[in-house]
């Protein structure tokens, strides 16, 4: 075996290790300017929403929740301030998250991932996490060096300090997640008095541990590895696409640049690298689109201030579309295309839903009625020569009001409706609580020629005749 035989697979086996290499922890440096702004606006108005939402107030009546937005998992129902969900209603939910599926898909055709750099849960807890861990630890270099110094005191103090504000940020999170779905106050005030149930805490204890590990630890690594968004955000993307990029064109041949040299015969870019080191992702944008930028924006602020320093005009990265940047490179001029094909086909498919979704709505009656007709037996003839059925029936009353409604059936001749139900109730004296479901058993009897089954329509109306509901059903006459 020859010596380049011999060495070929150490070789081998240092390439196979470099696909295994540590993950490099990126430490954004701190970044001033207008997206960072919009960033910080995004932030407070979003975390203002999610933590401050389970204590917004609604009068629905008496007995019933108070709380605006309240998912009741023990009375089945979910509330939205003055909607109403129930079990039966869960085609709305539905609805609303392909709703902001299509809407994701729309936006993102037309303005890139600006949906993933600012209003991303991951993106805004982490750059929540990252503000206390500059405050304590100071900006880029200094939480470099306190990374990869020893252990000292000081970096005992600040690690500690870092990961209990992290810790308590976690918490308070998942607390407001679990307000969500109970009494906000309630809740509040049986925690402080150590009075919680553990099917909560489990809950609160897992939520802390999964917010603290993503935005404390994993970072970057849910966009570029868990999200599946990042993976397929391309196929939404075509030339005309808002999304950040650098102008080769003109920041090529890029060096480093001391006052007073020429600008003749080079690039603007100057290599100064601000806009990676302040990439939440640790990418270098000069090297073009790549799946892991979320469109943040943060590179185009660093960009333009060194822009700004050296006197060189500012948009060297930038927000732009590649039909846009070409055009500039042949000297013409190509206007925004943001209505196009792809928009206006997302923008139909969301007003289609969206249509739909507020019909489900307005449309919704108050009281619902089901029926099921009994298996065993089909049909009973009774000695008289009468067809008997039987059927169990549901009635919803979505209002806030107790009801009797009135059962009546049409298809059938000289059709006699029996309810099975303790005290004196009959089809015109059906009782639902408010807010309820209530369940009854009927026979139905009636001189029906035995030949075919008949199809017959259930109709419950309420005494004030304000509500009506149908459902179409059969009798059976025979067996088949």
């Amino acid at each position: 075996m020859s010596k380049k035989q011999s060495n070929q697979p150490t070789t081998d086996n240092q390439s196979l290790l470099g696909y295994f290499a540590k993950q490099e922890k990126v430490f954004p440096k701190r970044v001033w300017g207008q997206y960072r702004k919009l960033k910080w606006a995004a932030m407070i108005v979003l975390l203002g929403i999610y933590y401050c939402v389970p204590f917004l107030r609604w009068e629905r009546g008496p007995g019933l929740p108070d709380q605006a937005v309240l998912i009741d998992l023990p009375a089945r129902r979910a509330y939205w301030f003055w909607i109403e969900i129930w079990p039966q209603e869960v085609f709305i939910l539905t609805g609303v998250l392909i709703l902001a599926a299509i809407a994701l898909f729309f936006i993102t055709s037309m303005l890139g991932r600006v949906w993933c750099g600012y209003a991303c849960p991951q993106t805004v807890w982490t750059d929540l996490f990252v503000w206390v861990e500059r405050i304590i630890q100071g900006d880029r270099n200094a939480r470099k060096k306190l990374q990869q110094g020893p252990w000292t005191w000081e970096k005992f103090y600040k690690l500690t300090v870092t990961h209990l504000i992290w810790l308590a940020i976690a918490w308070a999170t998942a607390g407001s997640f679990v307000l969500y779905f109970n009494d906000a106050p309630t809740l509040v005030k049986s925690f402080f008095e150590f009075d919680v149930s553990s099917t909560v805490m489990i809950f609160i204890l897992s939520l802390t541990f999964s917010t603290y590990l993503m935005a404390g630890f994993a970072r970057e690594q849910v966009c570029t590895y868990m999200c599946p968004y990042a993976r397929f955000q391309s196929a939404m993307f075509d030339k005309d696409t808002l999304i950040i990029g650098y102008d080769s064109e003109r920041g090529e041949t890029r060096g480093k640049h001391k006052k007073g040299e020429s600008w003749d015969n080079r690039g603007d870019c100057i290599d100064c690298t601000a806009c990676v080191q302040v990439c939440p992702t640790g990418i270098d944008i000069r090297d073009g689109l790549q799946m892991e930028c979320i469109a943040c924006g943060l590179c185009v602020d660093a960009c333009n201030n060194i822009m700004d320093k050296v006197g060189r005009p500012r948009g060297l990265v930038r927000y732009d579309t590649a039909n846009h940047m070409a055009a500039k490179v042949k000297g013409g001029e190509e206007k925004f295309k943001f209505f196009r094909i792809r928009t206006i086909y997302y923008g139909a498919l969301l007003c289609f839903v969206g249509g739909l979704m507020l019909y489900a709505l307005l449309s919704r009656a108050p009281v619902e009625l089901h029926v099921l007709h009994d298996r065993n037996p089909l049909f009973v003839q009774l000695s008289s020569g009468e067809i008997r059925n039987g059927y169990t029936i549901k009635i919803l009353n979505k209002t806030h009001d107790h009801k009797l409604y009135h059962l009546s059936v049409d298809g059938l001749p000289d059709a006699q409706i029996d309810v099975s139900a303790a005290g004196d109730i009959d089809a015109d004296s059906l009782y639902v609580p408010a807010d309820s479901v209530s369940s009854y058993h009927i026979n139905i009897r009636s001189n029906v020629d035995p030949d075919a089954p008949r199809d017959i329509v259930f109709t419950l109306e309420d005494h004030d005749q304000e509500v009506r509901d149908t459902y179409d059903a059969k009798f059976i006459t025979k067996r088949k």
